[in-house]
């Protein structure tokens, strides 16, 4: 009997090895950089006014759950989509740092992609982006307060440094984009678009580990 589980438990996890061991350099994923992060992240680059970063908003954010507890998950929004103001789309930025913050990422991002890309309504100015976030459960005051404090405009303006850095050094040409350990950088196009969830998990957990096992 204790043999039999164990057959079934290596059927279960032996796709999963075999999927990792296929994944190769230059064409599912490409080496940025020599350097590795202090702590294990993964880093999306998107843009509210992109269309595949709204349909691949679903599958991030079901990534970011499985990620293991010593990794951190984090946002990039970038400014070159020409499709809003600079102005708009920092307060985009800066709006969703706020409610990540305050443990409201995922459903002000989802918000912001829905009226933008569903709804079709378009942001004017910085009230109608006060509104959308107000309902999703921030209080007016604690968000009055957050969107123009040091942190949210530091990292605002950390988001436009990187986003100038990798575009300079081609790294980024378009979104959405997934940087694992500062030192790996995801190729969307190489992943079966049928099977995209499940590929992309697979592909970050090996990439995560690959930091690991050389540490």
């Amino acid at each position: 009997m204790i043999k039999r589980a164990a057959i079934l438990l290596l059927s279960v996890f032996l796709p999963l090895t075999v999927q990792a061991d296929n994944f190769e350099q230059g064409k599912h994923y490409d080496v940025i950089s020599e350097q590795v992060t202090a702590r294990p992240e993964v880093k999306e680059y998107f843009s509210f006014y992109c269309g595949g970063c709204n349909a691949f908003e679903p599958i991030v954010q079901s990534l970011e759950t499985k990620l293991p507890s010593n990794t951190e998950f984090k946002k990039v929004h970038v400014d070159f989509i020409r499709a809003a103001s600079p102005e708009i789309q920092n307060l985009l930025a800066r709006a969703y740092l706020v409610a990540k913050n305050l443990g409201k990422g995922n459903e002000v991002a989802s918000a912001i992609f829905n009226q933008i890309h569903s709804s079709r309504i378009p942001f004017s100015n910085e009230n109608d982006i006060r509104s959308l976030v107000l309902l999703q459960g921030i209080e007016a005051d604690t968000y009055d307060k957050a969107i123009k404090s040091f942190s949210v405009m530091g990292a605002a303006r950390q988001m436009k440094k990187e986003q100038d850095e990798l575009s300079k050094s081609r790294v980024l040409s378009g979104v959405p984009m997934l940087i694992v350990n500062g030192k790996y950088k995801i190729n969307n196009a190489a992943l079966d678009s049928r099977n995209l969830q499940q590929e992309l998990q697979q592909l970050v957990d090996y990439l995560l580990q690959k930091d690991q096992v050389k540490n």
